[in-house]
């Protein structure tokens, strides 16, 4: 049965300098409402014990916009300032509910820069988009089309740290699910491939990060050279910040490839549950999971198998899949992570990766088939302390 999704289409646009200046404004003042708004709500709450609203924190911008310090707030649209604040009751609502940590400053440097507009702060008229306290529209690229008769309801600017513009339009998308078909696959996600699949291919990682880190390291000395707050210094963090958008755009645009291809010619995909947050503790990996980016991977899978009518399956992190002959079922003691290739006391020759990708399905079909839908626990090892594969 189709669904109708809300669905964000991110495209790259050219400002006038005019424009730009006015972005540039309006991305500092919500910048600056937001840190206010959360210092107040933090002083409020480490004193006095109150928790302050959306609606206390909506009157406290009118005051600032009213006083002489702050006036400056009154120039920019008031619609994303407002919307800084209803993204900070968002941080509360999920620290208090235990779902994150508490809210933090956003960083001049280190923070992505966007400005939130609703309906009301923009038009939208014959493809063609303008945002409030502009005359013009942008100059968008549109480098893929949006949806037929599609509508925006919000539209988000952000600028990136490589100085480059985007603006992404969510809308409301009908979307059909794709024919059932009957073949499954597990994935055993990996670092020299990226993936490697239970019908024993190998998807290869491009290790985007290490083909360009000669490029990067050249950028970063560079960097390290020039004297602080200069103008060659602004230069040079200019060209590292576009060293590594190069490398992040090339690696998104790869998973999206990989993810979309999966989604299509299966049905059922199976995955391990990994825990990539502790798994990049490793010093001497961490490098290598991050440039494979096993979580961006996984959330791909996630929304496209949702969206096309698939079943994607996560199995118990703690699932011995590189130990266990997927011939006979017996459990290796051990298995370090140099050994690419083993023999079963069945006689079954396995490929690491492949035998772990094939163990991977079995257990998500076993999880899958589970009429409680709780799913199935497969078997884990005798100790959690130890690695686990």
């Amino acid at each position: 049965m189709a669904q109708t999704v809300k669905r964000a289409f991110k495209y790259r646009f050219y400002p006038t300098p005019e424009q730009a200046e006015e972005l540039a404004r309006t991305l500092g003042c919500v910048r600056l409402v937001y840190n206010k708004a959360l210092e107040e709500r933090t002083r409020a709450y480490t004193r006095e014990g109150k928790r302050v609203s959306y609606v206390e924190s909506s009157a406290m911008l009118t005051r600032w916009k009213r006083s002489g310090e702050f006036g400056f707030l009154s120039e920019v649209s008031s619609v994303p300032l407002q919307q800084a604040l209803r993204h900070l009751q968002a941080a509360f609502a999920n620290f208090f509910a235990k779902r994150a940590n508490y809210p933090a400053l956003k960083s001049r440097k280190k923070s992505r820069a966007s400005a939130e507009y609703t309906r009301s702060a923009f038009r939208w008229w014959d493809g063609q988009l303008t945002l409030a306290k502009m005359n013009a529209p942008l100059a968008i690229v549109w480098s893929r089309p949006l949806p037929e008769g599609a509508q925006p309801s919000t539209i988000t600017v952000s600028k990136d740290a490589a100085g480059r513009w985007f603006v992404s339009i969510l809308v409301e998308e009908l979307i059909s699910p794709l024919p059932a078909i009957a073949s499954k696959v597990g994935v055993d996600a990996g670092i020299t491939a990226l993936a490697t699949l239970s019908s024993g291919e190998k998807i290869v990682s491009p290790c985007h990060e290490r083909r360009d880190r000669r490029r990067l390291a050249k950028a970063q000395r560079a960097l390290a050279r020039k004297e602080k707050g200069s103008n060659n210094r602004a230069k040079a963090r200019l060209k590292v910040a576009r060293a590594h958008a190069r490398i992040a755009d090339r690696r998104r645009d790869h998973l999206h490839k990989v993810t979309t291809r999966l989604v299509r010619e299966n049905q059922v995909i199976a995955v391990e549950d990994l825990t990539v947050r502790n798994l990049v503790k490793n010093r001497r990996l961490a490098r290598a999971i991050s440039d494979a980016a096993w979580r961006e991977l996984r959330f791909m899978l996630e929304y496209k198998a949702r969206w096309n009518g698939r079943t994607l399956v996560a199995v118990d992190r703690w699932f011995p899949s590189s130990k266990l002959c997927s011939a006979c079922g017996a459990v290796q003691e051990k298995m370090p992570l140099n050994v690419r290739e083993w023999s079963c006391a069945c006689g079954a020759i396995h490929d690491r990766d492949v035998n772990a990708a094939m163990n991977v399905l079995a257990a998500g079909l076993a999880e899958s088939r589970n009429a409680c839908g709780a799913g199935v626990r497969p078997q884990r090892e005798s100790s959690r302390a130890g690695k686990r594969r």
